[in-house]
C-alpha cells in the first residue's frame, strides 16, 4: 500500500478534539493528566482495567481536581461516547477491542510499538485492523520516545541535511539504578542475577520486533531499504556488590544490558539501535556507559555526533520520565485525526508540533 503524503494533510483549526484515555499505568495516566489540560482536547471517557479504579474520576486518578468523567471497564460504553481519538494504553494489545474502536470511528493513538510500519504488523492482525481503519474512516499510529521520538523523528530531521547516508547509529543509555522496581529489574530484566542465555536470547528477539520496524520506517522514508533486520546482545557483571533502589545486586551477577539492532544493507549495518541499560557503571567490560538519554551519530556527507541528555536528577525520575513517552502520544491526536485510514508511520504525519497554548 503506497503511504499518503504527509502535505497531502489537512489540519482542521481550532478544532476541539474529543478524547478517550484507554488505560492508566504509570504512562497512561500521565497522558491522561495531560489529555485533561490540553487547550485543544477535551476528555470524555476513560477505560481501566483495575476494578479499584472503576467509577472513580478521571481527573482524581491522575491528581486533579474532579472533572466528571468516571472510569468505566465497558467497551460499550467507550463506543457510545465516539470519541474522536483513543489514548491506547494497555500492557498488552487486543486486537478485537482495536478493531471495535477502528471501526466505529474513532482514531487511535498508542504507545504500543506494534503499529510503527504498517508491512512488520501480523499480516492477520493487520488484514482486520485495516479493514477496520476502512469501515469507521480512521487511523492508528504508534509513537512515544523510544521507539518513536528517538527513532524515527530525530534520526528524519537529521537526515534532511544529508545527500548521502553511511551510517545512522543510536544509543540510549538508562542508568536504572534509582529505581524501586524489584521485580522489573531483578526477575524481568534480570540484574542481579546469574547469566541466563534463554531469557537473553527472549529480550534480543523482543528488541528486534520492538525497534526493527522503526528503523525500517527510517529507511523507507528517504528511500532505502535494508536486506535484513539482525540483532544481539551482550551482558555485564558487577565489580563490587552494590545496593540500589530496589535491592543488593551482588558482586559477580549481571549490572548491565546491551543490545543492538541493526538494519543490514549490502552486508553492513546500514542503521543500529542499542540499547545499554545498567545499574552500576562498575562493570567488568568498557562500554563507556554515559548518563541518562540518547546519543545519534549520523556517517554520510554531513556527519553528525548529537548528545541529548536527561536532565532530571534521580529524585525526580519517577515523577518526570512518563511524560517522555506519554507526551508525544498526546502531542499526534490532530496528526492522527487527519490522516488517511490506516495503519500510519511516522513518515506518514507532517511534523508534530505541539499546542502550548494552555500553559500557565
Amino acid at each position: 500500500m503506497s503511504r499518503p503524503s504527509a502535505a497531502t494533510i489537512t489540519l482542521l483549526p481550532a478544532k476541539q478534539y474529543r478524547v478517550v484515555q484507554w488505560a492508566t499505568g504509570n504512562v497512561g495516566t500521565r497522558s491522561l493528566r495531560a489529555v485533561i489540560e490540553h487547550p485543544s482536547l477535551s476528555l470524555v471517557g476513560l477505560y481501566v482495567y483495575s476494578d479499584a479504579k472503576l467509577g472513580r474520576d478521571a481527573g482524581e486518578i491522575c491528581g486533579l481536581p474532579p472533572i466528571g468523567v468516571k472510569a468505566t471497564r465497558s467497551i460499550d460504553d467507550i463506543l457510545t461516547l465516539k470519541a474522536d481519538c483513543v489514548v491506547y494504553m494497555p500492557q498488552y494489545v487486543n486486537v478485537d477491542d482495536l478493531c471495535r474502536l477502528l471501526e466505529s470511528g474513532s482514531n487511535v493513538v498508542t504507545s504500543r510499538p506494534e503499529f510503527s510500519l504498517a508491512s512488520a504488523v501480523n499480516p492477520a492482525a493487520r488484514e482486520r485492523i485495516e479493514a477496520a481503519c476502512r469501515r469507521g474512516g480512521t487511523s492508528i499510529h504508534s509513537t512515544g520516545s523510544s521507539p518513536g521520538f528517538i527513532t524515527e523523528l530525530v534520526p528524519l530531521t537529521l537526515l534532511s541535511i544529508q545527500r548521502r547516508l553511511d551510517g545512522l547509529h543510536i544509543n540510549e543509555y538508562a542508568d536504572c539504578s534509582s529505581r524501586d522496581s524489584p521485580e522489573m529489574l531483578f526477575d524481568i530484566m534480570g540484574f542481579g542475577q546469574a547469566p541466563n542465555p534463554q531469557a537473553e536470547a527472549g529480550r534480543v528477539n523482543h528488541l528486534r520486533k520492538e525497534f526493527g520496524p522503526a528503523l525500517q520506517v527510517v529507511a523507507e522514508a528517504v528511500g532505502l531499504s535494508f536486506d535484513s533486520i539482525e540483532a544481539s546482545g551482550k551482558v555485564a557483571f558487577a565489580r563490587n556488590t552494590i545496593e540500589i533502589a530496589a535491592g543488593v545486586v551482588k558482586a559477580g551477577t549481571v549490572a548491565a544490558l546491551r543490545t543492538t539492532v541493526s538494519g543490514m544493507r549490502k552486508g553492513k549495518p546500514l542503521m543500529t539501535f542499542t540499547a545499554n541499560w545498567f545499574v552500576s557503571y562498575d562493570i567488568d567490560a568498557n562500554w563507556k556507559l554515559r548518563g541518562d538519554g540518547w546519543q545519534v551519530e549520523v556517517e554520510g556527507d554531513c556527519p553528525l555526533d548529537m548528545h541529548l541528555h536527561f536532565t532530571v536528577p534521580a529524585e525526580r525520575k519517577a515523577a518526570t520520565t512518563p511524560g517522555y513517552t506519554a507526551h508525544p502520544v498526546v502531542n499526534s491526536i490532530p496528526c492522527v485525526c487527519a490522516a488517511a485510514p490506516g495503519i500510519r508511520s511516522s513518515a506518514d504525519l507532517p511534523r508534530i508540533i505541539p499546542d502550548l497554548s494552555g500553559q500557565a
